[in-house]
């Protein structure tokens, strides 16, 4: 009888005063995309380690895989999201998100100018799928630190 009396107040109490966590589903992390073995991603210039004069003309590298528009579903494939002073997600099932320090080349470009503060910085590319989602095992460049002098 008592649990009957739960539930009618339940169905009688108004929809905002039901918690939303109990009216949501969990969410359901993504199937990443496989990458193939040997697959790697790299910056092709500036180099490790360069002293350069802004704007950087950042340029990127891929091995083993092939470039396709986000969007676009195609095996062995992904675009470049470059991570500007930060590290790699911890979360590599979520797609990458779009902020000032993570930027997105999800028309398939290859090179980018970049506007940096003078001073050093770190660079490293990281490939996501059709959905920003990174490879796995994720297709990462090395991080590499510049120092922009002006």
């Amino acid at each position: 009888m008592r649990t009957v009396l739960v539930a009618a107040l339940i169905l009688a109490a108004p929809l905002a005063a039901i918690p939303l966590a109990s009216a949501q589903t969990p969410a359901v992390a993504a199937e990443r995309t496989p990458s193939p073995a040997g697959a790697e991603a790299y910056i092709i210039s500036p180099r490790n380690g360069a002293k350069v004069k802004g704007p950087v003309v950042v340029q990127f590298g891929l091995k083993g895989m092939g470039i396709a528009p986000a969007g676009v579903k195609m095996e062995n494939t992904g675009h470049h999201h470059l991570l500007i002073d930060t590290d790699a997600p911890v979360d590599l099932s979520a797609p990458l998100p779009a902020t000032d320090k993570i930027v997105h080349f999800g028309k398939g470009q290859t090179e980018t100018t970049l506007h940096l503060s003078p001073g050093r910085h770190t660079l490293q590319l990281l490939l996501g799928d059709q959905n920003h989602i990174p490879h796995n095992p994720p297709v990462m460049s090395k991080k590499i630190t510049i120092t922009v002098t002006g």
